[in-house]
């Protein structure tokens, strides 16, 4: 009986998945600074992690690296860096005042991020998905969902630590938006898609000067930019809802019923 001789890997198929791991790894550190009380570092560790994941999939695509076993991994490092340690951050830095509740609020943090990735890995090879076809996503995705669930320590740290004033009350604020949080991460809601935005060329230049002066503003105040992204996403969550039902009607709607220009 021959062994089997399993092919090569080629090293650029490595390189995205040493990517998800560094992001993995940035989550899981960003715990360790919690226990020893460092917060703005654990925050930082959540952000690099945000951003490791972001670019994992696009280097992976890049250089033709994509597989099965990088999405598995990558839905591991997420579950990681966005579900378990925001939840044991959070805790650590507020919800632990409100006792078992604030740790039921930490836990379903983690728990819908996982089921998140889990509805999300079942339906990686359904291409009709009726929000996915329209080019919207379903709920929170779960690095946007770690940066909303973090927007009150954002806060606070570009605050100098003010809700540190009253405990209770930012273990009370940490939960309500933590709570929140976890449900649109699971819930069945259409999101802004950002691969499917469109812009008109006559406004290329001012998002160019926009994307300058996020930069320049979160190199000068990281925290407080980072809470006004997590605001804007939020305020984000309806115009989709509206956008989504728009689209959705005008899908349905038969080429002869539309209206005609007249000529």
């Amino acid at each position: 009986m021959t062994e089997r001789v399993l092919p090569e890997l080629p090293l650029r198929a490595l390189i995205p998945n040493a990517i998800t791991m560094l992001a993995l790894c940035a989550g899981a550190t960003g715990v360790r600074f919690a226990i020893a009380g460092e917060f703005e570092k654990a925050a930082a560790a959540v952000v690099i992690a945000g951003v490791l994941d972001g670019i994992d999939g696009r280097v992976a695509r890049l250089l033709k690296g994509t597989s099965k076993f990088g999405a598995e991994l990558d839905s591991l490092s997420d579950v990681t860096a966005f579900g378990i340690a925001p939840a044991l951050i959070l805790y650590l830095w507020a919800l632990q005042e409100l006792g078992r509740f604030g740790w039921v609020i930490a836990l379903s943090l983690a728990v819908c991020c996982a089921l998140r990735l889990a509805r999300f890995n079942a339906a990686l090879d359904d291409l009709e998905l009726p929000k996915k076809k329209l080019g919207f996503t379903t709920g929170v995705p779960a690095p946007v969902g770690a940066g909303l669930a973090m927007a009150p320590m954002f806060y606070s740290l570009g605050t100098d630590n003010s809700l540190d004033a009253d405990p209770m009350l930012k273990a009370i604020i940490v939960a309500v938006v933590t709570g929140t949080t976890a449900f649109l991460m699971v819930a069945n809601l259409p999101g802004l898609s950002w691969t499917s935005l469109k812009v008109k060329r006559e406004t290329r230049l001012f998002i160019l000067a926009a994307v300058g002066l996020f930069a320049a503003s979160l190199a000068q105040a990281p925290w407080i930019t980072l809470t006004a992204l997590s605001a804007a996403y939020a305020l984000t969550i309806p115009y989709a809802f509206w956008s989504y039902r728009r689209v959705l009607a005008a899908a349905a709607t038969p080429p002869s019923a539309k209206p005609v220009a007249d000529d």
